[in-house]
């Protein structure tokens, strides 16, 4: 398993760190006996810790142990860390959420951010101490930066979602009640056939009557315009 280890985290100008510092450092020369590492870190010059444990109040002390954090809220003396290291009172602390664990993407994402707000401050401070720009100057500098930087990232981001999902004008017509239509559109296109067909049938037998009465109409015209042969008829006389 993991070796286990103590964190205190604390800045110089704070009062309560330097009234625990005299306790931490008797508690660090039992590391070896406990087996446990003990250290502690400035944030001043470690930022990202802020964001990465949530540090509110200083000075706040961690135990670690197989990945898992917990706070320890005990009294803060030599005796009281050695007992939570030698009773493994640490047992009966609740382990930090994996969701807010020092290692997980959203406090890597705050630390980040902390870091950042460091460097902007230090940038503000060369740009006003060494370089001579007023104080209105390097807020116009960081002002156009971000204004800059977010247009930048708004087309980026807007180049990535046309290229994730392109735009209903490069997409062929959908038409969302078409399944709905189809068996209806297939009834009114069959009654269409059927009554396409029924006029035909009628058309056919007008047709049929129309040459049925010219048939009829046509023969005694041809029996009365049958020619007569008048040899014929000399020789019967």
């Amino acid at each position: 398993s993991e070796a286990a280890g103590d964190r205190a985290v604390y800045a110089p100008w704070c009062p309560a760190c330097q009234n625990l510092q005299p306790e931490w450092e008797k508690f660090a020369e039992w590391g070896e006996d406990l087996e446990v590492n003990i250290a502690k870190v400035d944030v001043t010059e470690q930022p990202g810790l802020s964001g990465r444990f949530i540090i509110t109040a200083l000075p706040t002390i961690y135990h670690c142990k197989d990945g898992e954090f917990r706070r320890y809220q005990g009294a803060r003396t030599k005796t009281d860390f050695i007992n939570f290291i030698s009773d493994q009172e640490w047992k009966s602390i609740e382990p930090v959420s994996s969701w807010f664990g020092p290692s997980s993407f959203l406090m890597s994402s705050m630390s980040a951010l902390f870091q950042l707000s460091m460097w902007i401050r230090h940038c503000h401070g060369y740009l006003t101490e060494n370089v001579g720009i007023p104080a209105w100057g390097s807020y116009a500098v960081f002002a156009l930066a971000t204004l800059f930087s977010g247009l930048i990232l708004g087309l980026m981001m807007v180049f990535l979602a046309d290229c994730i999902c392109p735009s209903k004008r490069h997409r062929p017509p959908q038409y969302p009640h078409s399944r709905k239509l189809a068996p209806e559109s297939a009834q009114l296109l069959k009654k269409l056939d059927e009554e396409q067909e029924a006029d035909e049938e009628d058309i056919s037998d007008d047709e049929t009557e129309g040459k049925e009465v010219s048939n009829r109409n046509s023969s005694p015209n041809t029996v009365r315009q049958r020619p007569v042969n008048p040899a014929a008829t000399m020789d019967k006389s």
